[in-house]
C-alpha cells in the first residue's frame, strides 16, 4: 500500500481527486504544515508539502515533479488583513497551516514594505476569532468561509498577487515531496504513485465543473467563485516558470534569513 500525504482544501482537488478509488493507494490528510513530519518519520511515502520544508526537512527529499499547487496573480485563500497600513505592522499572527504562506507574508511585510514584523502562531481554525495583533494571515477555505469583518481589519492583500506584482513570476506554495533515500521497496512505490498522479492531474484538469458540481458546497465555497478559482487563478503544472518563481521565493528567503539555503532541491530520478 502506498500512503500519499494530502490536504483537504479545494484547492487541491485538481491533483488528487479520485485518488481515493486507486487500488493500492491510501490517502493521509493533513494540514500542510504537519506533511512534511509524516514524511520525514516515514508514515507516507510521499506529501503534498509547503514548498519551503523541501529544505527545512529534518531529512533529505526531494522533488516529485508531478503537479504543484501555485499561482500567477491572486489566489484567493491566502490573505493579509491589517488593521494598520502595511509599512506600519508590528506584530503578524500568522496561519499555523501552512509554512510556505508564513514566510511569503514576512517576507512580503519586510522588503516590500519595510515593516520590521514579529510573527506569532495563529490557529483561527481553531475557534480563534481576533489575535489581537496589527496583521493576521489566513489560508484555505477559511478565507471563504469564515472570512474576518472588514470594519475591523480595513486593509487586505492577496499575497499571490503581491508576488506577481512585485516579481512578475508565478507562485509555487506546495509540491509533491518524497524522501532522498529510500530502499528499493520505498522506491518503487513512489515511482508507481509518481505516474498515477501525473495522470490524474491531467484528468481532473478536464473535469473541473464536475469537480465544482460535487465538492464546492461541502467546502463552503459558492460554485461560480470555486469554479473561477479552480480554472483560471491556480496553476497546478510546475513549468519552467513556475520553478523560476520556485527559485527567486528561495533566493529572497534566503537573503533575509527566512530559509537556511537558497537552492532549490533536485527532482526525484522515478
Amino acid at each position: 500500500m502506498t500512503r500519499v500525504g494530502v490536504v483537504r482544501y479545494i484547492n487541491t482537488l485538481p491533483l488528487i481527486h479520485g485518488l481515493g478509488r486507486v487500488k493500492g493507494m491510501a490517502l493521509v490528510p493533513d494540514v500542510p504544515s504537519r506533511l512534511v513530519d509524516r514524511l520525514s518519520e516515514g508514515d507516507v511515502d510521499l506529501a503534498l508539502c509547503s514548498v519551503v520544508d523541501a529544505v527545512r526537512a529534518p531529512v533529505p527529499v526531494r522533488i516529485v515533479p508531478v503537479g504543484m499547487l501555485g499561482c500567477s496573480g491572486p489566489t484567493l485563500t491566502v490573505r493579509l488583513y491589517s488593521r494598520v497600513p502595511w509599512e506600519r505592522v508590528r506584530t503578524l499572527a500568522a496561519d499555523t497551516d501552512s509554512h510556505t504562506s508564513r514566510a511569503l507574508a514576512e517576507l512580503v511585510l519586510r522588503r516590500r514594505f519595510g515593516a520590521d514584523v514579529q510573527v506569532v502562531d495563529f490557529a483561527r481554525a481553531s475557534g480563534g476569532r481576533d489575535p489581537g495583533t496589527d496583521a493576521m494571515l489566513m489560508i484555505g477555505d477559511k478565507v471563504i468561509a469564515d472570512a474576518p469583518a472588514a470594519g475591523t481589519w480595513p486593509h487586505e492583500m492577496d499575497l499571490g498577487e503581491a508576488w506577481h506584482a512585485w516579481t512578475g513570476l508565478p507562485f509555487v506554495f506546495a509540491t509533491w515531496l518524497a524522501r532522498d533515500r529510500m530502499d528499493e521497496s520505498a522506491a518503487a512505490r513512489v515511482r508507481t504513485a509518481a505516474r498515477v498522479l501525473d495522470h490524474q492531474r491531467r484528468h481532473n484538469r478536464e473535469r473541473i465543473d464536475a469537480i465544482v458540481a460535487r465538492e464546492a458546497a461541502p467546502h463552503g465555497w459558492p460554485a461560480g467563485v470555486a469554479r473561477r478559482y479552480l480554472a483560471d487563478l491556480l496553476r497546478f503544472d510546475l513549468d519552467a516558470r513556475a520553478r523560476e518563481g520556485l527559485a527567486r521565493f528561495f533566493a529572497e528567503c534566503a537573503a533575509v534569513g527566512l530559509l537556511p539555503r537558497a537552492e532549490v532541491p533536485a527532482d526525484l530520478d522515478w
